[in-house]
């Protein structure tokens, strides 16, 4: 092939607006098996062999398809959305894929179905130009994926043959202050857990409470013995396993310019923490391992004074390597029963992963490199993890393969707020960078 085929934005808008028109909001089971259905049958359409693997719980849909080499490709994604929020504030129905100043909006184009549409026009153009792929490809499409992939280990282990691949690429990922997608070689790992705190076996009037324990304030006391105010973690042994970043990484670092002004634009906050900007940032998210409170309450809700019967927290570790959430679970109920926290239960929740790392100097992330330089005209900056999690060490340890992430998205999309969008242009390089990368690896 003398230069690689270029994807038609008719046919990405076409392909993205099917999967944007069938809701797949993270948890909804019967709306989530019907998008793995839809996806099982546009996989069909490009000739793979497809199953449905992790029910009962959220499907994970895989599709496999050799090509015309011996090397393959496994590219992971996330198929469940965030909620939509109310519909009144959106321009549009979320639903319903919209095209205004040369970029799309939906749920779901920025992060999950816009790289997956692109990805599926990639192959689609390959398969039309030349009949066949350069390379093997396996997709994974995960509807799990915000809740922590807990169907993933067990697809797996159902179908191990159909999930064999030289590497694997996921498709999340910021932009430096440049536009030009990051390349990470790995991300960090997850683990969520719920913290319950049981009180009087029904609702009291809150004058009982000089006689009574308050599940709600005995959870609020818990969780500020947990991380405090100057953002450090106080759970011991909590950093003992972190290693700082090497040399090289540290200089790639350092090299690093993020788009600063307008995250905090974007996102509409004022500063980042304590100020930070520059290197200290780009360290404290690459390199940093986290605590996030996501929700709190109390039963039953509502304004009425009284003494509730219980209170929950749902909290959010995102991991860096060495560290585990197996390990991160102990360590947690150890600190609770130390400050005589006993009483306050922990649920791990369903999914959870340790985080993923391949060396930057491996020759995938060299191809992915000179295949962003090709798609972007300019040199994808390599850093080791970013702030997010995606499971890709399941791959790495399962097939003992180099993983990676390049994201579409910027940072103004809004993949969690209102009126979600990205340029056309975006989505359709996401794509090109494929071809490019499936190129490489068959070594054309």
């Amino acid at each position: 092939m003398s230069a690689p085929p270029l994807l038609l934005a008719e046919k990405l808008v076409q392909c993205l607006r099917t999967l944007c028109a069938q809701p797949s909001g993270a948890g909804q089971a019967d709306d989530l098996a019907a998008s793995a259905d839809l996806l099982a049958g546009m996989l069909h359409g490009l000739g793979m062999q497809v199953r449905i693997a992790g029910q009962p719980g959220p499907p994970v849909v895989i599709g496999r398809r050799p090509g015309r080499t011996g090397a393959s490709l496994l590219l992971y994604h996330r198929l469940d959305s965030p909620p939509t929020g109310p519909w009144h504030a959106w321009s549009h129905e979320p639903f319903q894929l919209a095209e205004r100043d040369g970029a799309v909006y939906g749920r779901g184009v920025a992060e999950g179905k816009g790289p997956l549409a692109a990805h599926l026009q990639a192959l689609q153009t390959l398969l039309q130009a030349e009949g066949e792929l350069p390379c093997g490809v396996v997709l994974v499409a995960d509807t799990g994926g915000l809740l922590g992939s807990p169907s993933l280990s067990d697809a797996l282990a159902a179908y191990p043959e159909l999930l064999q691949a030289d590497a694997c690429l996921g498709s999340v990922g910021d932009r430096d202050a440049a536009g030009t997608p990051l390349c990470y070689s790995g991300c960090k790992g997850q683990l969520q857990v719920r913290l319950s705190v049981h009180g009087p076996a029904h609702p009291l009037p809150a004058g009982m409470a000089p006689a009574l324990r308050n599940p709600l304030w005995r959870l609020t006391w818990a969780l500020g013995s947990i991380k405090g105010d100057d953002e450090d973690i106080r759970i011991p042994g909590f950093y003992d396993a972190v290693d700082g970043p090497s040399r090289e990484e540290n200089a790639a670092l350092r090299q690093l310019k993020l788009d600063e002004r307008g995250r905090l634009a974007a996102w509409g906050a004022d500063e980042f923490l304590f100020g930070m900007s520059g290197v200290a940032l780009v360290r404290a998210e690459v390199t940093l391992p986290t605590c996030n409170l996501s929700t709190i309450s109390s039963e039953p809700e509502g304004a009425l004074a009284q003494l509730p019967a219980a209170a929950s927290a749902v909290l959010d570790f995102q991991l860096v390597p060495r560290q585990t959430p197996t390990a991160i679970a102990e360590l947690l109920r150890a600190h609770l029963d130390e400050r005589n926290f006993a009483d306050v239960a922990i649920e791990v929740l369903p999914g959870g992963y340790p985080p993923a790392r391949s060396a930057p100097e491996s020759p995938f992330i060299h191809q992915i490199v000179a295949a962003g330089a090709a798609t972007f005209g300019a040199v994808l900056p390599v850093v080791p993890a970013g702030p997010f999690t995606l499971p890709l060490q399941l791959f790495a340890e399962a097939f003992h393969i180099p993983v990676a992430s390049v994201g579409a998205a910027r940072a103004d999309s809004s993949a969690y707020g209102v009126d979600e969008h990205i340029p056309l242009d975006d989505l359709a390089r996401h794509g090109q960078l494929l071809i490019e990368l499936l190129l490489a690896m068959a070594g054309e």
